[in-house]
């Protein structure tokens, strides 16, 4: 499970001494840092998302939920997880100024951590500016998102996001032959392989099977 914050151990640490049930707002929180948590298709990584935020909820803190705009396979502006959770979140758009979008909202009130979803979708100045809020802002932003598609080839948002988390976390999942999926690769309706096409496709998750890379190749027929 990704926890970015360890709050409980904070809750009980001060200055290296013990003290269980100080509340946690007595604590100073550590340095904010820009997260990516990155899988293949299907790996769960929209739960694990869901899961976090609810963690910072349940102990009384605000989060900020941002997913892809044009992503809307779970309705306008919402993430959802294929084992039926979901929370309304707002949306980023191609060119979007993102620093500015979450100075805004923690302007607007209390923000304990941003969580961004379909992460594989920003551009480049987009994960600059996640770091500059990050920086500047002093908070904390976890985002989520595909590595590679089903090409093989790094999306753009994923490339900037390796280059500039202060920390990368894998959400795994497994090839059909039990070893770690770390590729993907794109079906049609008759179950052929597709070695060519557009690399964005909203929707049709059952259409990509994640694979090793020795499965992954041999898919291919590299």
């Amino acid at each position: 499970m990704v926890a970015p914050i360890d709050w409980e151990l904070a809750a009980t640490h001060v200055n290296g001494h013990a003290c269980k049930g100080v509340p946690t707002t007595f604590i100073r929180p550590p340095m904010a840092k820009l997260y990516f948590n990155y899988s293949t298709m299907n790996a769960g990584k929209s739960t694990v998302l869901l899961q976090a935020s609810h963690n910072y909820i349940e102990r009384g803190m605000q989060t900020y939920l941002i997913t892809a705009r044009f992503d809307n396979r779970a309705g306008e502006g919402r993430i959802a997880s294929r084992i039926g959770i979901g929370q309304d979140a707002d949306t980023f758009a191609a060119g979007e100024d993102l620093f500015a979008k979450i100075k805004a909202r923690i302007d607007d009130g209390p923000c304990a951590c941003v969580f961004i979803d379909e992460a594989q979708f920003l551009d480049r100045d987009q994960v600059w500016q996640l770091a500059r809020a990050v920086d500047d802002l002093g908070v904390p932003i976890m985002c989520f998102g595909l590595r590679v598609d089903f090409q093989g080839n790094l999306f753009p948002g994923s490339a900037a996001l390796l280059a500039l988390a202060d920390e990368m976390r894998e959400v795994r999942t497994i090839c059909h032959c039990g070893k770690k999926a770390t590729m993907v690769i794109r079906q049609d309706e008759d179950g052929n392989v597709l070695r060519d096409g557009d690399q964005v496709q909203v929707g049709g998750n059952e259409s990509y099977v994640s694979l090793c890379r020795r499965h992954w190749r041999e898919a291919v027929g590299d």
